[in-house]
């Protein structure tokens, strides 16, 4: 009972983060540099905030209706995942076109590859291709999107790259993205027991609560940039690998 409350409790303020964050981008013009989070976050309250709930309440939770529309809207928002943070990367490396052609061969080798492993469950599963297919596509993207950030993270620290709304928008997805993997983990690790399914219920929507809360911050309060050193940074990094 009481982590139903929690949980109820947690979508509740999901919902008021993802409406705040959307009316701020709005409201203070910051929706013509951050189209991709905008559409992102408008994206995740149609699917998770008002789809999901909806079928939930129509169907019920162990109906093969939720579980389909589940699963379909999680490859859909993990998809747009993945196309966030190649904007957060496009952005990174807005000034330097060399460094952004190398990291776009890094992300299109990285849909490749996810799409690759996810097929191998196909051979492993014969009866439900389809269902597992999107299971796991889902969570190798997912996945894939921690590396990634992760990633985004060390360069943006290493470049010194002086854009402080970009660092906390990245550190606002590795925080949904650390949960997400931290419950796959748990789940696997124990083969599913009744905390572990607890636990993964409560996590992910803390770890969302968490991300937007950082994204509302980082809109509320940007910090400014210094393209001089940044370009300094990145432009020695790109001459080393060109030779």
């Amino acid at each position: 009972m009481n982590n139903q409350i929690l949980i109820h409790a947690l979508e509740y303020g999901i919902s008021v983060l993802e409406a705040l964050v959307c009316v701020l981008l709005v409201s203070r013009g910051g929706w013509r540099q951050l189209k991709g989070l905008c559409l992102y976050v408008t994206l995740l309250f149609a699917l998770d905030g008002i789809g999901r709930v909806a079928i939930l309440n129509y169907y019920g939770q162990t109906s093969r209706q939720y579980a389909n529309f589940y699963w379909v809207t999680d490859v859909v928002l993990a998809l747009g995942a993945f196309l966030l943070t190649c904007g957060f990367f496009r952005r990174a490396c807005v000034r330097e076109e060399k460094l952004w052609r190398l990291v776009r061969l890094l992300l299109v080798f990285v849909i490749i590859l996810v799409i690759a492993i996810s097929a191998l469950a196909l051979t492993r599963h014969q009866g439900q291709l389809y269902a597992w297919f999107i299971i796991e596509f889902s969570q190798n993207l997912y996945f894939s999107c921690l590396v990634l950030n992760t990633l985004l993270y060390v360069m943006i620290q290493q470049f010194a790259i002086e854009d402080g709304e970009l660092g906390l928008l990245v550190c606002g997805m590795g925080i949904q993205f650390a949960g997400e993997a931290a419950c796959l983990a748990l789940l696997h690790l124990t083969s599913g027991e009744n905390f572990a399914r607890n636990i993964a219920m409560v996590l992910p929507p803390a770890c969302t609560l968490g991300m937007l809360s950082t994204w509302v911050y980082a809109i509320l309060r940007p910090t400014p940039t210094d393209p001089v050193r940044s370009r300094a940074r990145k432009q020695a990094w790109v001459e080393a690998v060109a030779d």
